[in-house]
């Protein structure tokens, strides 16, 4: 996106971060997953990954000292809320809100107990270098609950990010393979060198951009397709008909047959459809209502 002054892409009004860390004595907390980015460069390529951001409301979690924070009002972002659970990270973020006024909007608290829906009445996007610790969690969050958001441009461990995108055969395709891919599209942007943050973790990161689909690839209810998925790749090594005994000890071949799958197929060969069609067959199976009444397909 081309810099202008109107933006505030061609200056930054705040002291560099390592003098604002070393100001409010910052030191990350392992405790809280907290790595801090000080490469404003950096920020800065992964605030234009969430852009174009002229007319957008960036939803930024975990900010700490405000690197991303202050990167993407820098390239025009129309306001950005941040929530934030480190109390000491706060006076650093009023710093910025002072800087930019009226577009920086903080909120002290842990986003995982958070309810989007009612803060956000319009979509949002969500931009993050999300803590290591509940990374998964907030990205699971978001895609099984009610969407508030129009697309997520999030950093993760690399091996986090390898598992949003793993296709059906690689290593590292599982269950958050299957409910990141039902209900959107995920692309690993580029990765970040564990040198580029204070301080550095032992692993590579990666950028990931999550656009969310109108509709599941395939028609599931979340719960059976979570149970089916929890089944099959809790004992990936084995055949369908073993790791799916548990949830029809009856005829459990009869079943993986009816969804249109070989009982000798091992879950990680298995594409997102094939694991919606074992959800739906096995809610209509008789015992899956009588176990789970009240149920809704």
């Amino acid at each position: 996106m081309p810099e202008t002054a109107e933006s505030g892409a061609d200056h930054d009004p705040l002291p560099p971060l390592r003098d604002i860390i070393a100001a409010y004595g910052l030191a990350a907390k392992k405790s809280l997953g907290q790595n801090f980015l000080l490469d404003l460069n950096l920020t800065r390529k992964i605030a234009r990954a969430a852009g174009p951001l002229d007319d957008a409301t960036i939803y930024e979690i975990g900010p700490g000292p405000g690197g991303l924070t202050r990167a993407l009002l820098m390239e025009g972002a129309k306001k950005v809320v941040a929530v934030e659970r480190d109390a000491r990270c706060l006076p650093a973020l009023e710093q910025i809100a002072a800087a930019f006024p009226g577009r920086l909007e903080i909120f002290s608290g842990d986003a995982l107990e958070i309810d989007e829906t009612k803060r956000f009445h319009e979509p949002v996007r969500i931009a993050a270098n999300l803590p290591y610790n509940v990374g998964s969690m907030l990205l699971v969050k978001w895609l099984t609950g009610p969407r508030f958001w129009s697309s997520a441009t999030l950093m993760f461990q690399r091996e986090v990010a390898e598992r949003l995108v793993a296709q059906p055969g690689a290593k590292a395709y599982g269950r958050l393979s299957i409910l990141t891919q039902w209900r959107a599209k995920a692309k690993i942007l580029f990765d970040v060198s564990p040198k580029a943050f204070t301080p550095p973790p032992k692993v590579t990161s990666a950028v990931v951009r999550i656009e969310p689909l109108a509709e599941p690839v395939a028609p599931a209810e979340l719960s059976v397709l979570e149970k089916v998925t929890a089944a099959a790749f809790g004992q990936r090594r084995k055949m369908l008909r073993q790791s799916l005994k548990a949830l029809t000890p009856d005829d459990t071949e009869g079943f993986i047959r009816a969804a249109g799958l070989d009982p000798t197929a091992r879950a990680e060969t298995l594409s997102v459809a094939d694991f919606a069609s074992l959800a739906r067959q096995l809610r209509a199976l008789p015992h899956w209502g009588q176990n789970n009444p009240g149920r809704e397909s």
